[in-house]
């Protein structure tokens, strides 16, 4: 699940039809456990839910056993290789599936075959696509029902990422979901949500995904999940992103061929899919349409738009049983490889294009060449063929607000979707960044990105272009373990704050600082973390905070000289602070507030250089001092 936040997010509460108050509507809850016994269906290569009937999924000792008794059958085209450790230990595995037994992925690209790799259980109480993974595999490898999708594409998939989430398992995990028996856990095991942990990097396996990813560099991601949210007909639902950090001809092709293409085969194969994940505008008021899909770099599919590539976020209906589910996930990736082998050719050509522009970014520093950093979204609207379910509400004696009461009565109506973009802030890439080494922590990230740096050999000054920061709030209660300067889950909203000025500094760097040049592929990477007002920028998520804060003071006795002087020198000073005093109760009610006033125009204050960004943004490398 991506986006709702609060308890048993409802979605659509208005009165549009259906039944009167007061009927019995049928809800699907898991209450109580089901009796589990053997699938009378199952066969010899049956995974473990299938054998279950879909009561239960296989804890992590049962996946991997299943998943190494696929490879021990077909040796020559799969293999399971780790790639990391779990906070709390655990093996983190990716499987690849090839046709002819080649498992290098350099290799692999040499010889121009697509590469899609598909992550399961980010949200591990969300394990579908676990499960239909391991169908999916079997009938690649074992029964060779859909051999065909390994003609050229190369299929790989991480089983479990959340691994230390998916063994913490309950029935009660997910009170908006029906089924499976057990389920793990949305966190890992320092409770982080790891898909808010993409651009931040601040768990051991985002760390470990991030160089398991670059090694693999696929062509196509997918990021499997479940729902909560409102109740509909769709039983998947599917987003990819192609908003204005995607280059042109890949957004073009999602919105042209693979989105509509996927939608007919999910359709054509027995389920109903929606080509946008249901986010509403209003969840109180449905008739406002359907709000945005794109998504900021802390999630996955925000994030592997700054590497230029198309990423898919695949939500399963939360309320439909458990087999409807992994099935349709089973139909949604089947249909993504046959679309990855027939345009496996424009797919490698239009992810080529995509690294050229990054690498072309730092290329001719402070031209035309723009990067746009969408802090907002909205204008145009483009009408969406909804398919929910009529509904009842009522005013609650509990919560007090209205109890909205789903039918099973189809309710099919045009609504408004957003689909046009409004860059609110934007700015021209330089040739490079330099970052003081003393900021460890914004440099490791960097690196966790494996973004290229140089290092500078001797300290070095000059005029930069930086920032000015002021007004800076934060989030009073925690975000994924930090307080960050935006407002959580409402990543589309106005609810920034603070703002942030270009200015020209003289600036003094130690040697050993950073250098990151934009001549690379990575450079929208660097941009999106080192941008302060970027919407998951180093700055927004609470790496810079102590340049916000004032270190030395002026105590109040050598203020009152200060001010006094200042204003028989400064008339206008004077007049502009008797002003502030009869225009603001709460500053004329502040003797430190009315001292700081005097304090803060004072060189002393200055000093301090509160509110400026330590990174510089460097027009030419001429005269830098930095090493190979």
């Amino acid at each position: 699940m991506r986006m709702k936040t609060g308890f048993a997010a409802v979605g659509l509460a208005a009165v549009l039809g259906g039944t009167a108050f007061g009927q019995t509507v049928a809800q699907p809850r898991l209450m109580d456990a089901p009796q589990v016994a053997p699938c009378s269906a199952a066969g010899e290569w049956a995974t473990p839910a299938e054998k279950s009937c879909y009561a239960t999924t296989p804890d992590y000792a049962a996946t991997m056993a299943y998943l190494k008794r696929v490879e021990g059958a077909a040796p020559g085209q799969v293999r399971i290789e780790p790639f990391g450790k779990t906070g709390e230990g655990r093996e983190l595995d990716v499987v690849i599936v090839s046709r002819d037994g080649v498992f290098d992925p350099a290799a692999i690209h040499r010889a121009k075959r697509p590469v899609v790799l598909v992550q399961n259980s980010i949200h591990a109480g969300e394990m579908d696509g676990k499960d239909a993974c391991l169908a999916l595999l079997r009938d690649m490898v074992v029964t060779k029902q859909k051999a065909e999708l390994l003609e050229r594409a190369v299929f790989v998939f991480i089983p479990m990422y959340n691994a230390d989430g998916h063994e913490r398992r309950s029935r009660y995990n997910r009170i908006n979901q029906e089924g499976p028996a057990e389920m793990g856990w949305r966190g890992n095991g320092t409770n982080l949500n790891l898909n808010r942990d993409y651009l931040k990097a601040d768990a051991p396996e985002t760390r470990a995904f991030m160089a398991m990813f670059h090694r693999w560099l696929p062509d196509f991601f997918v990021d499997d999940h479940v729902t909560d949210g409102a109740d509909y007909q769709y039983d998947v639902t599917f987003t990819i992103d192609d908003g204005p950090n995607l280059p042109v001809g890949t957004s073009r092709w999602v919105s042209e061929v693979a989105r509509p293409q996927l939608e007919r085969y999910v359709d054509d194969h027995g389920h109903l899919a929606s080509p946008t994940y249901i986010n509403l505008v209003n969840d109180n008021d449905p008739a406002e349409g359907l709000g945005f899909n794109d998504d900021p770099p802390r999630f996955s599919t925000g994030y592997v738009v700054l590497e230029g590539r198309p990423g898919m976020l695949v939500e399963l209906h939360m309320l439909k049983d458990y087999k409807t589910r992994v099935t349709g996930n089973y139909e949604i990736l089947a249909g993504l490889m046959e679309l990855v082998n027939r345009d496996a050719d424009k797919l490698i050509a239009l992810n080529a294009a995509a690294d050229k522009e990054a690498e072309a970014m730092g290329s001719h520093p402070l031209s035309n060449v723009k990067y746009p950093l969408a802090l907002g979204w909205g204008g145009e609207t483009s009408p969406f063929l909804f398919r929910g379910y009529k509904y009842t509400r009522e005013l609650s004696a509990v919560s007090g607000a209205m109890w909205v009461r789903y039918t099973h009565e189809p309710w099919n109506v045009s609504l408004p979707q957003q689909t046009g973009y409004k860059v609110t802030a934007e700015t021209t890439p330089p040739a490079a960044y330099m970052i003081p080494t003393a900021w460890t922590g914004v440099i490791d990230v960097l690196a966790a990105h494996q973004v290229e740096m140089t290092r500078t050999t001797t300290a070095w000054s000059g005029v930069v272009e930086t920032y000015r920061c002021a007004g800076m709030a934060w989030q009073g209660s925690p975000f994924e373990g930090r307080h960050p300067t935006f407002n959580g889950e409402a990543q589309h909203d106005a609810g920034r704050f603070g703002s942030c000025v270009l200015v020209r500094e003289q600036m003094s760097f130690p040697a050993g600082s950073a250098v990151v040049r934009l001549n690379q592929r990575l450079s929208r990477v660097a941009m999106a973390w080192l941008e302060p007002q970027a919407p998951d920028s180093a700055m927004q998520w609470g790496f810079f905070d102590t340049i916000f804060e004032q270190k030395e003071y002026g105590e109040a006795y050598v203020l009152e000289e200060l001010a006094r002087e200042m204003m028989a020198k400064d008339p206008r000073l004077k007049a502009e602070f008797e002003k502030k005093v009869a225009s603001d109760a709460a500053f004329a009610g502040s003797p430190a507030a009315r001292l700081e006033f005097f304090y803060e125009r004072s060189p002393w204050y200055g000093a301090n250089r509160v509110g400026l960004y330590p990174v510089g943004r460097l027009g030419s490398l001429d005269g830098v001092p930095v090493g190979r």
